[in-house]
C-alpha cells in the first residue's frame, strides 16, 4: 500500500495526465460529472455519486462509428479509429465499477463490440471507497462492497491522506509511473480495516440495505411478467428516461445517419427502453404501452439479465434512480411493491 497527502493530489493528477488521458469527477455549473482533467478543473472526489455514472468513458453517450464519402464516383467508408492509448478513470465508486462489469457482459460477448473492447483494454480504473454511504445507496443488496472497490487501484480517503492499493497489472503499471509522488503507507492496513468497518456499519443502518430479492431471478419470467402489480405500479411513470440516463448499466442505444458537408456520418447514441419510439420500425413497435415499457426495464434488470448472465443482476444499487426519478418510480419501489403485494399471477 502507498499513500499521498490530499493536498498533493493535484500533483498526482498532473503526473497521470502527463502520460495518459485522465477523467475524474469535475464540478461544473453546480453539478459533478466525470470529465477530462484540466489545470483549472474543480475536482470533487468527495462527491459520492456523480449525476451520470462514469460508464461513458467506455460506452460514450455519443460516438461516431464511421464516415461515408463519395470520391470520384466511388464510395469510401472510413471507420472511426479505435482507442489505442491508455487512459485513467479516477474516483469511481464500487457500484460504478460493478456497472462496468455488467457492460462487459453485454459488449464483450459475441459479437464483441470492438469500440467498447478497445476502451476496456486501455482503460485503468482507480476507485475510491465510499467514506460515508448515503441514504439512497443499496449496493450491498447486489453483492457490491462499498468499502473495498474491485478496480485496478483501490483507494481510501483516511484523514489527510489517500491510501493507494494497486490490485491488477494495470494498477501496478500506473503505480510505477507515479511512484515518485507516493509514499509507503506503513501500518495502513489497520487504518483501512477500521475505515472499512465504519463504512459497512453505516451501510447496515441504511433503509434499503436489507431489501429482499426473494423471487427475483432468472427463473421468474412467467410469474413476474404476468403479475397484475404492474397495472397499478406503472401509472405515475412519465416515460422521461431519466432513470436510464443516470443508470451505470443501461446499455440501450440507437444508430443514426447524419448528412454533413463532409459526407454521411453514422453514429450511435444512448437510447431508452422507456421511450415510445424505442426500436420503432416501419412495422410498428412490439411494446406499445407505457406499462409494457415500464415492465421491460425492471424485468430486464432483475430477471432477463440474470437469466442470461450466470445470475448477475444488472442493477448495482447506486441509488441514482432513487434520487432522480421525478415520480419516485425506482427499482426499490418496484421490489418493495412485489414483496408487499405478493407479485404472483393471482394477486
Amino acid at each position: 500500500m502507498y499513500k499521498i497527502a490530499k493536498n498533493d493530489l493535484r500533483a498526482l493528477f498532473r503526473a497521470i495526465a502527463g502520460e495518459r488521458e485522465l477523467y475524474l469527477p469535475v464540478k461544473t455549473a453546480g453539478q459533478v460529472n466525470f470529465a477530462a482533467w484540466e489545470e483549472d478543473a474543480e475536482v470533487s472526489l468527495d462527491t459520492l455519486k456523480t449525476v451520470k455514472s462514469p460508464k461513458d468513458a467506455f460506452f460514450p453517450q455519443f460516438e461516431t462509428l464511421y464516415m461515408c464519402r463519395t470520391e470520384e464516383k466511388k464510395l469510401q467508408i472510413q471507420p472511426q479509429a479505435l482507442k489505442d492509448k491508455e487512459f485513467v478513470v479516477f474516483g469511481m465508486r464500487a457500484c460504478d465499477v460493478q456497472g462496468v462489469k455488467v457492460l462487459d457482459k453485454v459488449f464483450l460477448s459475441d459479437p464483441v463490440d470492438s469500440y467498447y473492447r478497445a476502451r476496456r483494454e486501455h482503460g485503468i480504473l482507480v476507485a475510491i471507497a465510499c467514506h460515508e454511504p448515503e441514504e439512497s445507496c443499496f449496493c450491498k443488496v447486489f453483492g457490491v462492497d462499498a468499502a473495498e472497490p474491485d478496480a485496478d487501484v483501490a483507494a481510501w480517503m483516511i484523514g489527510e491522506d489517500l491510501i493507494w492499493k494497486p490490485l491488477t497489472e494495470k494498477g501496478e503499471r500506473l503505480t510505477e509511473s507515479v511512484k515518485e509522488l507516493l509514499q509507503p503507507a506503513d501500518g495502513a492496513e489497520e487504518k483501512v480495516q477500521k475505515e472499512q468497518e465504519q463504512i459497512r456499519a453505516i451501510l447496515e443502518k441504511l433503509p434499503y440495505t436489507h431489501l429482499s430479492l426473494e423471487g427475483w431471478n432468472g427463473d421468474a419470467t412467467d410469474e413476474k411478467f404476468n403479475s397484475p402489480v404492474w397495472e397499478t405500479l406503472y401509472k405515475p411513470c412519465l416515460g422521461c428516461g431519466t432513470c436510464t440516463f443516470v443508470c451505470p448499466t443501461c446499455q440501450c442505444y440507437d444508430i443514426k445517419d447524419y448528412k454533413t458537408a463532409d459526407g454521411v456520418q453514422r453514429y450511435r447514441c444512448w437510447d431508452s427502453c422507456m421511450y415510445s419510439d424505442f426500436t420503432l420500425m416501419a412495422g410498428g413497435n412490439n411494446r406499445t404501452t407505457q406499462l409494457q415499457r415500464f415492465r421491460q426495464r425492471f424485468m430486464h434488470k432483475l430477471v432477463y439479465f440474470p437469466a442470461n448472465n450466470e445470475g448477475m443482476y444488472s442493477c448495482v444499487g447506486c441509488g441514482r434512480c432513487v434520487e432522480k426519478c421525478p415520480s419516485a418510480l425506482n427499482i426499490v419501489k418496484v421490489i418493495k411493491a412485489f414483496e408487499k403485494q405478493g407479485g404472483g399471477e393471482n394477486v
